[in-house]
């Protein structure tokens, strides 16, 4: 079956944030999504659905001429199908569509499945943020990738 990639909506949220809830322990509110998809000019947020099951989601906001992964996240049910792959590839792909230089990310420093799909898409280790992640404390990998055929 297809997966349909498609901008993320208000009526999306109940499924988009039980994929939250289970994904990651300091997961983000209900309006913390309302004000990103219908406030923040900066950000762009798509989810991955099929039959009108969403999958998994992904986010990035474009300031200037560089985007930042804000986040990205698949059902646990999905994982393995390849899902997170095609929302990076949305996402780097709109990115560049906007032109951007760059695009940047964190990333847990544990999570080396993550680590390694941004790798496979030519991202670099840039730097550490100490302490980043509030429920442990654990530090983020900062990543770049620079898109070198848009300059």
């Amino acid at each position: 079956m297809e997966i349909k990639i498609r901008s993320m909506v208000e009526t999306d949220l109940e499924q988009v944030l039980e994929i939250e809830n289970i994904c990651f322990t300091t997961p983000w509110s209900r309006s913390s999504f309302t004000f990103e998809i219908n406030s923040n000019p900066m950000s762009e947020y798509y989810v991955a659905e099929r039959q009108d099951v969403i999958l998994g989601y992904a986010g990035i906001w474009s300031i200037v001429d560089e985007s930042h992964v804000t986040t990205i996240a698949v059902d646990p049910k999905y994982r393995g199908e390849k899902i997170g792959r095609v929302l990076f590839e949305t996402i780097l792909g709109k990115s560049k569509e906007k032109e951007m230089k760059a695009m940047t990310l964190e990333v847990r420093e544990t999570n080396f499945v993550a680590q390694n799909l941004y790798r496979s898409f030519g991202f670099v280790d840039i730097g550490i943020r100490p302490e980043y992640y509030q429920d442990n404390n654990e530090d983020a990998i900062i990543m770049l990738k620079e898109f070198k055929d848009v300059l």
